[in-house]
């Protein structure tokens, strides 16, 4: 089974889990429009918090961070997932992120989560993954 997701003012954290739990019931999941997912949280602390993530450690060693936003999407899947047991490798491989609408998957049928789009938030405190890519020295 395969199962499109519009990922359009949705949640970030809450779209990983739902797309971590169908993958590891062994649904392959596509997730389009990545760059216009959201995190929630003052816009200010969270340039700070991936600014500290950036400036730890050495170039050539890392952490590495990701940049694009399709990639940073699935590497905040991949903390949802047991990546490390063969189970969740198989999980994590069911996942596909895009940057707007691939050719292969316009005119299918996008679902949506409701519980995790951004109306439900009590306040508009929140930054979409494109400007934290932008941010953090994404060429989008």
């Amino acid at each position: 089974m395969k199962m499109i997701i519009d990922a359009n003012n949705l949640i970030l954290g809450r779209l990983g889990t739902f797309v971590a739990k169908k993958a590891l019931l062994g649904e392959k999941v596509d997730i389009v429009n990545c760059e216009n997912a959201v995190v929630t949280g003052d816009k200010y602390d969270i340039f700070e918090r991936y600014d500290e993530f950036l400036h730890r450690g050495t170039p050539a060693k890392g952490p590495f961070a990701r940049k694009m936003p399709d990639r940073f999407v699935k590497r905040a899947i991949r903390g949802m997932l047991p990546y490390k047991k063969g189970r969740g490798r198989e999980a994590f491989k069911n996942i596909k992120c895009y940057i707007g609408i691939p050719d292969s998957l316009k005119g299918q049928k996008k679902d949506t989560i409701k519980d995790a789009n951004v109306e439900k938030l009590p306040n508009f405190k929140y930054v979409t993954v494109k400007e934290v890519c932008i941010h953090i020295g994404a060429k989008v």
